[in-house]
């Protein structure tokens, strides 16, 4: 295959129509927008109009609700903890708190704290000291033979 062989597959590029360019092309003069109106004007933009008819986001009902002071917590889960103790990023004799987590690359940031889940297993004694912590978590780390403190997190 040469530079020159090159080409696009048949039908893949299709040329843009240049309107308003004469009586020939096809679209000449109105260019298609048909005589006079809101429409033949430049400018406009009626998205989501409907003539008059009550457009179909406000005919829809409104559902659900976003709390605006609601907490969002970064997800660990325990195979993963159990996988960088492994590996030497956390060490598992030391207590394992939220900056240690951070400074391992485990988790990018802290957000309004580090929540732990039971997913995977943990065989090392580890004690954590987190803010959120399900139940099947907790009892995972306790049955490891470790700790696992949930601690409030600190108001700034």
């Amino acid at each position: 295959m040469k530079l020159h062989e090159l080409a696009d597959n048949a039908g893949a590029a299709r040329k843009k129509k240049r309107v308003a360019r004469g009586p020939g092309s096809g679209k000449g003069k109105t260019a298609g927008r048909g005589i006079k109106g809101q429409k033949s004007r430049s400018g406009v933009a009626l998205n989501g109009y409907e003539g008059g008819q009550m457009p179909l986001y406000r005919r829809l009902p409104k559902r659900g609700f976003n709390k605006p002071n609601q907490k969002s917590f970064a997800v660990i889960n325990l195979g993963l903890i159990e996988k960088f103790i492994a590996e030497g990023k956390l060490d598992g004799k030391a207590e394992i708190t939220e900056d240690a987590l951070v400074a391992s690359g485990l988790v990018r940031r802290k957000l309004d704290g580090i929540r732990v889940l039971a997913k995977g297993e943990i065989k090392t004694k580890v004690a954590l000291n987190v803010t959120g912590a399900s139940k099947a978590a907790i009892e995972a780390v306790e049955k490891a033979g470790g700790t696992l403190t949930v601690v409030a997190a600190a108001a700034e």
